[in-house]
């Protein structure tokens, strides 16, 4: 099947072409956890995914494009926001959604590799930086709601909240490499909730 007019690995069918789909993005997924992004080779993907050379080069047209689709499906993968009735609440359930994934032992290294990527290939920093914006989208209405209850200034920026919830896991995860445990995840949280009361994260005037 020909997607004529979209970018390599954008199109979404259904059948035995989603399961192809499926079958090399964890494919993919699996060989740049475990060799890194310098080393994906689309003709090994095929083989581990067991479909056509053929197939992966024309449905994706490179390794840029292959690991660009890979970002897509893994934000559309993410679980879903929750709602737990409070600011902080809901904040350590993100702040631990993320704890959660980066110490996954194959979300964690498949983050590493695609991050390391995204600093030298702008196409994969262009998908890197949707799938962020996917997940802070999917979570800012519970600080739009915290601001609705009155636990929040009127004009907290509830993006800016979000990125505060993960922003100090991300570091440590990928700089000073402690361990990421809940009470870490909390702690993300709480300075983020402390700080969002305090008016820190208010828009510009």
């Amino acid at each position: 099947m020909e997607y004529e007019g979209a970018d390599p690995g954008t199109v979404r069918p259904g059948g035995r072409t989603a399961r192809v789909r499926a079958a090399v993005l964890r494919a993919a997924g699996d060989a740049m956890a475990e060799r890194g992004f310098a080393h994906l080779d689309l003709a090994d993907i095929a083989r581990r995914a067991e479909v056509g050379k053929t197939t992966v080069y024309r449905r994706w047209g490179s390794v840029t494009g292959l690991v660009a689709d890979l970002l897509t499906d893994m934000a559309e993968q993410s679980l879903p926001r929750t709602e737990n009735g409070s600011l902080l609440d809901d904040l350590k359930a993100n702040a631990r959604l993320v704890q959660r994934t980066l110490t996954d032992p194959r979300q964690g290294a498949l983050f590493k590799a695609v991050i390391a990527a995204a600093t030298s290939d702008a196409r994969t920093a262009e998908a890197l930086h949707r799938f962020y914006e996917t997940r802070v989208e999917e979570w800012a209405p519970c600080v739009q709601q915290a601001v609705g209850r009155g636990e929040l200034p009127e004009d907290t920026d509830p993006h800016e909240v979000i990125r505060a919830v993960s922003a100090p896991l991300y570091y440590r995860f990928l700089t000073t490499g402690d361990h990421l445990d809940e009470a870490t995840a909390d702690r993300a949280a709480e300075a983020a909730a402390a700080a969002a009361r305090a008016g820190v994260y208010a828009r510009p005037a």
